[in-house]
């Protein structure tokens, strides 16, 4: 079966580990050429994500994760291809290539210049997460304690983002925000790493009305890996995790659902979900407990729709 991962903090190894090789199986990092290989990973998103090393990001820092991934992920190779268009994936899914899709994730280095956002689309950017967990210029993060929602800047970035058709991804975003973006931005939007707040409280995951709002614009959820988005208490296995996806099923969302591993961006693992080279654990599992067609709409069904119709064309 086919797979693709909405998220992934790798790039922000190989900024802050140079020596690393994304063609070699590194300890270091969850997801590697040979793991995606293993696993039959056929789209990965790549998420441009500042450390919390790099204490005033810049839109240069952008710039540098971006050359990374051109050089160390892309590159000379043949192995890996972006997808920016619908052509792309098209075309990918008649190779054994793996597409690589960029995201970013917290708009923070973009200081307010709204311009940037066309600079990032042209460097292959199709989507973005407004902020991590806490306060940027454009809106509060979810763990912000004001709670606040888009400022005036961040409303306009929302407005030129649905302008050049940039898809807006909401996790991380503050209740406010969510909501705001719900009345401003008419196109549909993703979770591309967050879980259900019903069955695991933590601030991160989403509540029902967010799921049900996210399913009536035709958006996608992509479930994380993270183990406490997933169960409060340790260990935490595979297992676990079909309880969000049930509940996510039983609000109406089968066809709206994905997965987003977080991988690289986490310390801790689901036992069995180290890293990109086990999801065949994880489609074991599925396979125990949901139809055939049904495992493979979560794995790749349901995120290849999504993808081919916010996609531009060419």
């Amino acid at each position: 079966m086919h797979i693709i991962d909405a998220h992934c903090d790798a790039l922000s190894k190989l900024y802050l580990n140079p020596r690393l090789d994304f063609y070699k199986e590194e300890k270091e990092l969850d997801v590697s050429y040979p793991r995606l290989q293993k696993s039959k990973v056929k789209i990965q998103c790549f998420a441009i994500y500042m450390p919390e090393q790099i204490q005033q990001p810049t839109f240069e820092h952008v710039r540098l994760m971006i050359d990374i991934f051109y050089k160390k992920i892309i590159g000379n190779h043949s192995q890996m291809r972006i997808v920016n268009s619908i052509k792309d994936f098209h075309e990918i899914m008649n190779t054994e290539q793996t597409g690589a899709i960029l995201t970013l994730e917290g708009a923070d280095a973009l200081a307010g210049n709204i311009a940037y956002v066309q600079d990032l689309y042209q460097a292959g950017v199709r989507i973005i997460g407004i902020t991590w967990n806490y306060a940027n210029w454009a809106a509060d993060g979810v763990m912000e304690p004001r709670k606040g929602g888009f400022t005036i800047k961040g409303k306009r970035l929302i407005k030129e983002m649905e302008r050049i058709g940039m898809i807006v991804d909401v996790s991380h975003l503050s209740i406010a925000g969510f909501w705001e973006l719900m009345d401003m931005y008419s196109k549909p939007f993703i979770a591309s790493h967050s879980n259900s707040a019903q069955q695991c409280g933590h601030p991160r995951n989403l509540s029902d009305d967010q799921i049900r709002a996210i399913i009536s614009r035709k958006g996608q959820i992509g479930l994380t890996f993270v183990p406490y988005f997933v169960k409060s208490q340790q260990p935490v296995q595979i297992k676990h995790l079909l309880v969000h996806l049930d509940h996510i099923c039983a609000l109406g969302g089968e066809k709206h659902l994905g997965f987003g591993s977080d991988f690289d961006g986490i310390d801790q693992w689901i036992y069995g979900l180290e890293n990109s080279g086990k999801f065949e654990n994880l489609i074991e599992v599925l396979c125990q407990n949901y139809r055939e067609t049904q495992v493979e709409q979560f794995l790749f069904g349901n995120w290849k729709l999504f993808l081919l119709q916010n996609l531009p064309e060419n």
